[in-house]
């Protein structure tokens, strides 16, 4: 075939794959992107989490949901997968891609906008030695971390002591109001009274995709605590809404509903071949490149069936942590609405070197069961004492480097995609020693890590997957070069979270989208030359 079908096949329409789109669309080049179209079937929560936690009648259809589903999922890793009303986002991922082993996490989605329609909507830059280990000049995606930022709307520009962590507020709003428990610890920081460190322990704003004024059709945050539960105002940034503004292209096509089993390659062109989920049709497309961005796993294992390699890879993962911390001042106070996702973030180095991060939420939209299966009263009691103390509480997450996730990939001969973890030593150590700061620097701020509240996550429970088809200056096989292509195959490009060269700890999905818009605009030379537009 000398004629394929479009210039450029993105898989996928998380965010690697829109923000791919836009650069190649505004180029002129013929975009077909195809993902597996599971989309939301509930309406989310117009007043906010206190109101209709009070008033609704039909609340075990949004708590509980059909079958008993969150009861189903009680051992999942994240509250989100017990949600109800985000369970489209995970939904027969596994069953579709064949079983991923049961012994590990392993969670992506076959929903239209990925997991963004789930994410926590942290964003940050990498910094210059972040990127120093990846294959292009960090000036290179500077540009790209601007129209991103610009498109997708971000706030907590604040200029603290995170600022330049962050890397953000030049194209961020202001941040969303804090409420009164956050307020009092960033008065207490920023008071200096406590005699904080400046480079053990960091104190700032959160970076968020969540917009705290109007942008692009979206409604500002208004404090409704409904985060966990779906964002009725859009306020939450997620890639599912860049469809509607693609589809206005007419050199874009989109195809949901389409679950991509293999790619093939040849020398002018590539070709996509897949099933649709309703129908059971089989389907396949050709382009002159194809852009692989659904998701690090599923990435991961289309790259390794096309290249048959069944070496084992390895999976870049953030070991996790979760803690609780309580703030005597505001014992007795009633709840009150407010900001549903993290509000102050944190950075810190442990053992005087390891940098680590984290953000604090407030309680009051998650719910008590939630915490019930760490008091150890019985359920009647620990409802009791967890009403009166949430109040007074915030809760936190905390992340390492991917590089201490000890993850690891193999394809099977079989077609499955194998994933393990085996966390480096060191991890055990670093969490017992991040705990003790954590204690130290919330005490000094008037609070009070509650004992045994510091708890590691599962392995893999961060989602952070990354690395698998490493970006390198002289890639050999199974990874890629500068621009995502993959070794020996020069019309295949991995854009997705599997070719980051390396994982900080801090969010990443904003690097994500930044590369992916620069590798597209790399390919666009190469492109326009063989384009029949």
């Amino acid at each position: 075939m000398d004629d394929p079908n479009f210039d450029v096949i993105i898989i996928g329409s998380g965010p690697a794959g829109t923000s791919a789109a836009y650069p190649l669309l505004n180029a002129g080049l013929k975009v077909l992107m195809v993902d597996g179209g599971k989309e939301a079937t509930n309406t989310y929560p117009q007043e906010s989490y206190l109101t209709w936690r009070q008033t609704d009648t039909l609340q075990h259809s949004r708590m509980i949901g059909e079958n008993n589903y969150s009861l189903v999922h009680l051992k999942s890793s994240s509250p989100k997968m017990r949600i109800p009303g985000l369970s489209y986002a995970f939904n027969d991922f596994a069953q579709e891609n064949n079983s991923l082993n049961d012994r590990s996490i392993a969670i992506s989605s076959l929903a239209t906008g990925g997991l963004s329609n789930v994410w926590g909507c942290g964003v940050a830059t990498f910094s210059d030695i972040e990127l120093s280990q990846f294959p292009f000049d960090p000036a290179d995606i500077k540009g790209s971390y601007a129209t991103v930022s610009k498109r997708i709307g971000i706030s907590g520009c604040n200029g603290d002591d995170l600022s330049s962590y962050f890397g953000v507020d030049s194209w961020a709003q202001p941040p969303i109001q804090l409420d009164p428990i956050h307020q009092f610890l960033e008065q207490r920081y920023s008071s200096r009274s406590c005699g904080q460190g400046d480079k053990i322990f960091r104190l700032g704003r959160t970076r968020l995709a969540t917009l705290s004024q109007a942008h692009r059709n979206r409604l500002p945050c208004n404090l409704s605590g409904n985060c966990l539960w779906g964002c009725s105002r859009k306020s939450q940034y997620s890639s599912a809404f860049e469809i509607e503004p693609l589809m206005k292209f007419p050199n874009f096509f989109f195809e949901p509903d389409l679950k991509i089993d293999s790619i093939s390659s040849k020398e002018k062109f590539a070709s996509i071949h897949g099933v649709e989920l309703k129908t059971a049709l089989l389907k396949s497309y050709t382009g002159r490149k194809i852009f692989i961005a659904a998701g690090t796993l599923p990435s991961t294992k289309l790259s390794l069936n096309l290249l048959k390699l069944y070496d084992t890879k390895i999976l870049q993962s953030c070991p996790t942590a979760g803690f609780m911390a309580w703030i005597p001042k505001f014992l007795g106070r009633n709840r009150v609405d407010s900001f549903g996702s993290g509000q102050l973030a944190f950075h810190m180095l442990v053992n005087n070197k390891v940098p680590a991060y984290g953000a604090t939420f407030s309680p009051q939209g998650i719910p008590v069961s939630e915490f019930l299966r760490h008091v150890p009263l019985a359920p009647r009691y620990g409802i009791s004492f967890l009403r009166s103390l949430l109040s007074s509480c915030v809760v936190g997450n905390f992340f390492l480097p991917g590089e201490y996730g000890g993850g690891s990939v193999k394809l099977q001969k079989n077609g499955d995609l194998d994933v393990s973890y085996n966390p480096k030593n060191e991890v055990a150590d670093l969490m017992k020693n991040a705990n003790k700061i954590l204690s130290s620097n919330y005490r000094k701020l008037g609070a009070y890590l509650i004992p045994g509240s510091f708890t590691i996550g599962q392995p893999g429970g961060d989602i952070h997957y990354s690395g698998t088809l490493p970006m390198k200056k002289n890639p050999g096989i199974g990874e890629t070069n500068s621009l995502g292509q993959l070794t020996n195959f020069n019309n295949v490009h991995v854009i997705d979270g599997s070719c980051l060269t390396s994982l900080p700890e801090k969010p990443h999905t904003l690097t994500i989208m930044a590369n992916a818009d620069r590798i597209a605009l790399g390919t666009l030379t190469s492109l326009l030359s063989t384009s029949k537009k």
